[in-house]
């Protein structure tokens, strides 16, 4: 089963978690001093705010996938449609230890798609120069650098 993901940089994360507790009627599934997430099932979606440097604003979207094959499924959507892609195995961001790819739509919206191994105890990877910004987002440079390494034609 698949899973909307939506990140989006705040301003205040105390007075944004009393907000969208209230929205939602759910407290936070997962609750950090720069984190906060909410597992919803109505609707469906895996809602994510952070506080860490970043404009406030929209952060990135994504899909959230519970199985290797779900997300390999995607990655080949994502190859189809000819997307200069960033794929990412075991990497730590957002406190979960996860497999993924990252594109930009064509407006430069970062899209990341992923499957959750398990928890982790910090919030990014300090080795991972990609994961060391504000949020784990790779810039389109990135992105598109390492797809041409790749061989990928974009």
């Amino acid at each position: 089963m698949k899973r909307m993901h939506v990140h989006i940089s705040v301003d205040n994360l105390a007075q944004s978690i009393q907000f969208y507790s209230q929205l939602f009627g759910s407290i936070p599934s997962v609750e950090k001093p720069d984190y906060a997430k909410w597992m919803l099932d109505d609707p469906r979606v895996n809602f994510a705010i952070s506080q860490r440097g970043s404009k406030p604003g929209l952060d990135h979207l994504g899909i959230q996938v519970d199985s290797g094959e779900e997300l390999a499924e995607i990655e080949q959507r994502l190859q189809a449609a000819d997307m200069s892609m960033l794929t990412q195995e075991g990497t730590t961001c957002c406190y979960a230890k996860s497999d993924k790819h990252w594109v930009q739509d064509p407006s430069g919206i970062a899209w990341e798609s992923y499957h959750t191994l398990d928890s982790a105890p910090t919030f990014n990877d300090a080795n991972d120069t990609a994961a060391n910004s504000a949020c784990c987002a790779p810039g389109a440079e990135t992105i598109n650098f390492i797809s041409r390494k790749a061989g990928s034609c974009k």
